[in-house]
């Protein structure tokens, strides 16, 4: 055993356990503002760098916001519950309802439509989407908003020739979304697949996303396949981490 000290765990690691620890009691509820670096040095006997690394801890978590000028303050954000599986029932959409409803529950959610047109397919997803490598896609680029906090950034591709002078080509693509007009054009998607992965975010996924220092991004790549097996959309996400929770509940097979 070390009798030097050097497995012991860092202070700053160490007053971030007891901060956290009194958001979780309800000493500090949503809204509340924590202690200052000042008040930490104080009284811990610390440094201004390791008072400052506790509450990036807490940031880095999502448990807290800092406010130029005013403080650290406890978050005041729900996490939103990302049911993969029941989010992408035919059901859902079929009956004209958006992904994004299944997640919002009644939440102020406001999806803005970034861009919206044809460009040549990224790498790889020429040949996913049968337009051959740098063949024309149809590119949705949106970012969700909820509560008033940017939690997503997501850009979908389609094949150009499946979507020209439909609504999936036009900003508002109708009850159901892009999934309810590929089933009229007679592409339904009827299975799904995901890939999820988490890295730190670029700069303009920080910018965009409103991200604080060392928060990574959790990203998800869903491929839709029609009933033919042919790949009808390829959707590139980019989600705060610290705003979900991925939930995924099967059947044992």
């Amino acid at each position: 055993m070390p009798s030097n000290g050097s497995g012991r765990q860092p202070k700053y690691q160490r007053i971030a356990g007891e901060l956290k620890a009194a958001i979780q009691d309800g000493t500090y509820g949503p809204g509340d503002r924590l202690p200052g670096e000042n008040d930490l040095m104080a009284k811990y006997g610390v440094a201004r760098m390791t008072a400052r690394q506790a509450l990036g801890v807490l940031q880095t978590e999502g448990l807290v916001e800092a406010r130029k000028g005013a403080g650290v303050f406890v978050r005041d954000f729900k996490l939103i519950r990302r049911r993969s599986i029941q989010r992408l029932a035919g059901d859902v959409w079929g009956a004209g309802l958006s992904l994004w409803e299944a997640d919002s529950q009644d939440r102020d959610l406001s999806v803005e439509l970034l861009s919206v047109g044809e460009e040549a397919a990224p790498p790889g997803f020429g040949a996913l989407l049968g337009v051959g490598e740098g063949g024309r896609v149809c590119a949705r680029r949106r970012r969700y908003v909820l509560d008033g906090k940017p939690v997503l950034v997501s850009t979908s591709y389609l094949d150009a020739a499946l979507t020209v002078g439909t609504r999936i080509a036009e900003p508002d693509t109708g009850p159901g979304g892009v999934y309810a007009r590929l089933a009229e054009l007679g592409r339904r998607p009827v299975r799904f697949r995901e890939e999820v992965r988490s890295r730190m975010p670029a700069p303009e996924e920080a910018k965009a996303l409103a991200l604080g220092p060392g928060t990574p991004v959790v990203l998800v790549c869903r491929t839709a396949f029609d009933a033919d097996r042919r790949v009808v959309e390829v959707n590139e996400m980019a989600l705060d981490s610290s705003a979900y929770v991925l939930e995924y509940e099967f059947d044992a097979v």
